[in-house]
């Protein structure tokens, strides 16, 4: 490799956001007067070791705005795993490189900070496999059958996964070859064996997924402004 590696970002935004109970897609869904996911990308857009982002809709999907510092590609899967894999193969073509460094974060995570994507490429740029932003489990784990209580599982060493999840761009497109489905990149490395680092991030990092989180997700972003 002729150059030091790339910091790129991917968004895979080609869900439907059924759990929310939107109209569409929630990444489109309006938040503090502008769309949630435009509010995800002004987190990168002003993280100087960024070198690109991408952003992965669903083919056909004309509702993501092209911006100054993004570039939307029309190329989702049926999967969040295809979406990310061929949001790879998008990259690579617009001359990303195997050692080039993606961070894939969730469309829905809006209220994501700089100084956390700082702190997961400070952790991360010297690593040998990557790691991803998460948060140990405060809270006691049930197990449940049919609405009920099986068991309590220890949260000790626990943790709640988030995004940004940083690894090489080479690195995870073989993960994610072997692993198939998964719901995260971390899942897929693990796959092969690896071990990712964890990286604290915080609780306000959390993915707009049900109809009351639009409010709280509001309501931290106004207080931000103000």
């Amino acid at each position: 490799m002729n150059r030091p590696p790339t910091c790129h970002v991917l968004i895979p935004a080609g869900g439907s956001g059924s759990r929310a109970g939107t109209a569409g897609p929630k990444q489109y869904e309006l938040l503090a007067g502008r769309m949630l996911v435009l509010h995800t990308l002004d987190v990168f857009l002003c993280v100087p070791r960024i070198g690109s982002v991408v952003v992965v809709v669903a083919p056909g999907d004309e509702r993501m705005p092209q911006g100054q510092g993004w570039h939307v590609a029309r190329c989702g899967g049926e999967t969040r795993a295809q979406t990310v894999a061929n949001g790879l193969a998008e990259l690579e073509a617009r001359g990303a490189q195997d050692e080039d460094w993606v961070l894939v974060h969730d469309a829905a995570r809006c209220l994501l900070r700089a100084v956390q994507v700082e702190r997961l490429i400070d952790a991360c740029i010297g690593d040998e496999v990557g790691g991803l932003l998460a948060q140990p489990l405060a809270d006691t784990l049930k197990e449940e059958e049919d609405g009920r209580v099986t068991r309590t599982l220890p949260r000790q060493h626990k943790w709640l996964a988030q995004t940004p999840q940083m690894f090489r761009l080479g690195l995870l497109r073989r993960a994610l070859d072997h692993a198939g489905s998964v719901t995260d990149e971390a899942s897929a490395v693990e796959g092969l064996g690896l071990k990712p680092l964890l990286v604290p991030g915080s609780l306000d990092n959390f993915k707009v997924t049900w109809p009351e989180d639009f409010a709280l997700a509001e309501a931290v972003l106004r207080s931000r402004a103000a």
